[in-house]
């Protein structure tokens, strides 16, 4: 395989699980999730999921650090994809440095997925069956996106 396909691979593969990852991430966020993008009226999860001042207390403290270290760890991967993106397209891309980026992207994004699932076990022990049931089926729902990166490489069909 040619090194210039190598990296491609490894920027699409790159790409698309941040993307995976991303939509993850702003659908399991809490109040933002909604059952369809288009539907603007939705009344917030906390709302959706009737849930009891007590549960909506402890949901909304446990909702802030979990909001706060995934920022971080977005943070820390959009710089770590800009070095990727700048070593790939470099006049003399330098193999380490790209394997070294995609690399600590990867550990990044093992790490946001651990974050996601410890909040959705939090957030399932604060719930009952029902709204268990209703929170299991509405992430269920949620489209998968296609990543920015695949989107620029789809060719609308010719008119």
């Amino acid at each position: 395989m040619k090194p210039s396909t190598l990296r491609l691979a490894l920027a699409l593969s790159l790409l698309v699980n941040l993307g995976v990852l991303g939509a993850i991430g702003y659908r399991a966020l809490g109040d933002g999730l909604a059952p369809q993008a288009s539907d603007a009226g939705f009344p917030g999860l906390a709302r959706y999921l009737s849930l009891s001042a007590d549960q909506r207390r402890s949901w909304h403290a446990a909702e802030t650090a979990f909001v706060a270290q995934l920022a971080a760890g977005g943070d820390e991967i959009r710089q770590r994809r800009d070095r990727l993106i700048g070593e790939i397209f470099a006049e003399a891309p330098d193999a380490a440095k790209i394997e070294a980026e995609r690399a600590g992207i990867a550990r990044l994004q093992d790490e946001q997925q651990r974050i996601v699932i410890a909040q959705l076990l939090r957030e399932r022990a604060m719930l009952d069956a029902g709204q268990r049931d209703r929170l299991a089926q509405l992430l269920r729902s949620q489209p998968v996106g296609v990543s920015g990166f695949e989107q620029l490489h789809r060719d609308p069909a010719p008119r």
